[in-house]
């Protein structure tokens, strides 16, 4: 069901990524999209789940990251990826009595939108659009999380930092966010288990520097950020969304080599 063309740039990248020969590529890129039926089916029970049932579903692992940064308070923000079923971690946390706020895309059909939110905000939490920075700032400074996905390309608005061995424009939000309000950043990932349940990767928080180069101040965090996610989608390749472009864009140097 995925389009020749799309497959076919899935597996360029994961060749060029992991180093695997076509035929493992493929197998690879094709597990990645077989998981999503399942993953849509999980969303729908998000309204299910509750505080007693949340730990046979998911588990939290490093949850002491996560406490050391909202025990800076000044407020955190999690770092998500597309890899497992991201759509769980917002919900999960608020279940696991975190005060968390959601960053979404919102969707051209309005009926879909409000399904979508009305699924991710069951368990408590809450969800802002990619436009609503001023409340993303307001968040923090209330001393709640802020979820951002970090992992899409992010065209000329991001920052060109390495990720598997090619740079790859990546969002400056969770950078910008942090070195405005002094905010942890805590990248998180879920994963699926061998029996169908899940487990929230919590990692130790980051912090960004604030030095009189806000630009680097930017690369430095941002770089660290893609380095984790990195190591993450090595453990775990077929959980991770190969089917976006993430290194459609390129830096303005290459391009300009090019010409």
């Amino acid at each position: 069901f995925v389009p020749r063309k799309r497959r076919e740039m899935a597996v360029a990248n994961v060749v060029a990524s992991l180093g695997l020969d076509r035929a493992s590529a493929l197998d690879l890129v094709r597990r990645s999209a077989v998981r999503f039926g399942r993953m849509f089916m999980e969303v729908l029970i998000i309204p299910k789940l509750n505080k007693d049932n949340i730990g046979n579903f998911v588990t939290l692992q490093g949850r002491e990251n996560l406490d050391k940064a909202f025990a800076c308070g000044k407020g955190v923000i999690i770092a998500a990826a597309h890899s497992g079923n991201w759509e769980l971690i917002g919900p999960t946390l608020a279940i696991y009595g975190y005060q968390v706020v959601g960053v979404a895309q919102k969707q051209t059909n309005a009926a879909m939108d409000r399904l979508i939110n009305e699924l991710r905000t069951s368990t408590g939490m809450h969800i802002t659009y990619k436009t609503g920075v001023r409340e993303m700032l307001a968040f923090l400074s209330a001393g709640k999380a802020v979820g951002l996905i970090m992992d899409q390309d992010a065209k000329e608005q991001g920052v060109f930092a390495d990720f598997f061995g090619r740079p790859a424009s990546t969002p400056q939000g969770p950078a910008a966010l942090s070195r405005m309000k002094g905010a942890a950043i805590v990248p998180t990932f879920m994963t699926t288990n061998a029996d169908g349940s899940h487990t929230l990767i919590i990692h130790p928080p980051l912090f960004t520097a604030k030095t009189d180069d806000r630009d680097r101040d930017y690369l430095a965090i941002t770089q660290k950020l893609n380095a984790i996610l990195e190591d993450h989608v090595r453990a775990h390749p077929h959980e991770w969304f190969w089917l976006h472009n993430r290194w459609k864009t390129r830096p303005p140097a290459e391009k300009a080599s090019r010409k």
